[in-house]
């Protein structure tokens, strides 16, 4: 199955809820990154989030991007997203050597040790908003969590997992996302809070065959639950030799003039999604006259 999100709401509009499964969006920052089972559960279950929240924004050029900067051997994770479905995003160190936690499963709060969540959404203003919180555990769904109450203001659940194979492919990857709104009654939260209490983790949902569907109908027993739409969700990263050109040209004819005297290939690569542009010395030279001439 492909990896897909649905938005939807419940208790007449004062629950709003989101799920997605990942499973191949993770695989494929796995394979780009190399990175290990405990950095592929950590970066799995931002980029399920980000994906998520970036369906919360309205314009088609709205961009969020979620950093983790931690004190752990990890160092941290950077995510963007869209509005329709895209993230991409990387580890700031692919591989690490750490134990299980005590629960026996990947210790991503471990790797990531203490620090900061940063939101960042780009809405085409003159600023950014950035919102940010201390991180409480650096498993990311409770540090979403604590980060939509003191930061938004929006009492909020959040679940992600990844499960991980025996040779490091990804078996299971998804979450949910469930907010409250302003109008919510008291019962409809403390039924709430009794449907979170006896939730089974989401990598054992996903692997009992949940769709995302399902499991928000497991999360919101007791409420109707209605499905506002279906999305596609991928890894996708839209740099290009074009986009990497324009950004060499910035830089200015003296800096572009002096790596075509060292006489050697440029190599960038892109941290999104690991991939390299070599530019050859007579590249470098054409960009040159191309810029001077324009």
């Amino acid at each position: 199955m492909s990896d897909y999100m649905v938005r939807a709401t419940a208790a007449d509009g004062a629950i709003r809820a989101f799920a997605v499964t990942s499973k191949e969006l993770v695989e494929e920052a796995k394979n780009r990154h190399g990175t290990c089972p405990i950095m592929t559960a950590a970066l799995g279950r931002l980029l399920s989030a980000g994906v998520m929240m970036g369906s919360m924004m309205k314009g088609e050029k709205d961009l969020l991007t979620l950093q983790i900067q931690g004190d752990g051997p990890g160092g941290g994770l950077t995510v963007t997203a869209d509005a329709s479905g895209h993230v991409k995003g990387y580890p700031h160190v692919a591989v690490i050597d750490l134990p299980v936690n005590d629960q026996g499963k990947l210790n991503v709060g471990g790797a990531m040790g203490n620090g900061t969540l940063r939101v960042i959404k780009d809405l085409g203003l003159k600023e950014p908003y950035i919102g940010q919180a201390a991180l409480q555990t650096g498993e990311i769904a409770e540090d979403l969590t604590y980060y939509f109450a003191v930061s938004e203001q929006v009492p909020s659940s959040v679940g992600l997992g990844v499960l991980m194979n025996k040779d490091n492919t990804v078996r299971q990857a998804g979450g949910f996302i469930i907010q409250l709104m302003p109008f919510v009654e008291d019962e409809v939260i403390e039924k709430l809070e009794e449907n979170l209490k006896s939730l089974e983790p989401v990598t054992t949902m996903l692997d009992r065959g949940f769709t995302p569907e399902r499991m928000l109908e497991e999360v919101l027993q007791g409420f109707e639950v209605t499905v506002n739409d279906t999305m596609p969700v991928s890894f996708y990263c839209n740099c290009s030799k074009e986009r990497v050109t324009k950004a060499l040209i910035s830089i200015g004819a003296d800096k572009m003039q002096e790596m075509i005297d060292d006489g050697e290939p440029v190599s960038i690569n892109c941290h999104f999604c690991n991939t390299d542009y070599t530019f050859e010395i007579d590249e470098l030279k054409e960009i040159v006259r191309c810029s001077k001439d324009s």
